[in-house]
């Protein structure tokens, strides 16, 4: 194969990689919003979001929340105040700092959350059931590769290109 079809081979891979990317976070989309539903109908998947990072990270404070999520303290704000109206988040003072508020999920919240998170909690399970426990961990290990910005350590079995 000369270097000009190879660069063609690898664009054209890398493109459908990217089709198959676009059509796994529509599914993770549609999956926060049926989750959000769950918790409170009308629930916008950003408030799910960050209900699950309080759960996952609380307590914490509004701003390092916002840091976590990548998000605007206003808006972070918004949906806290949203979250406490549906007795899902609750604040308390900051031991370390007077000034400063705590965000912890509620015992509701906690319940909600959970409750509305069984449905779907097999399906990656499910879905990798034919999957030999190999392709898991490979899968596994160059999605780490690709997040993370490294050079996967072994090349897929079969494959002598990189």
């Amino acid at each position: 194969m000369s270097d000009q079809q190879t660069t063609e081979a690898r664009a054209e891979a890398v493109r459908a990689l990217e089709v198959e990317f676009g059509e796994l976070a529509s599914q993770f989309r549609r999956h926060m919003q049926d989750t959000a539903n769950r918790i409170s109908p009308g629930m916008l998947p950003g408030a799910y979001k960050v209900l699950g990072t309080i759960a996952r990270l609380g307590p914490i404070t509004l701003s390092a929340l916002a840091e976590s999520l990548v998000a605007d303290k206003g808006l972070v704000s918004r949906t806290i105040r949203e979250l406490e109206g549906l007795d899902l988040v609750a604040r308390t003072p900051d031991p370390a700092d007077g000034r400063s508020s705590l965000l912890s999920i509620t015992a509701s919240g906690a319940t909600r959350l959970a409750d509305a998170r069984r449905p779907a909690e097999n399906r990656l399970s499910q879905a990798l059931d034919a999957w030999s426990l190999d392709d898991i961990r490979h899968l596994t290990a160059l999605l780490h590769a690709l997040s993370s910005g490294e050079v996967p350590g072994e090349a897929l079995p079969g494959n002598t290109e990189r």
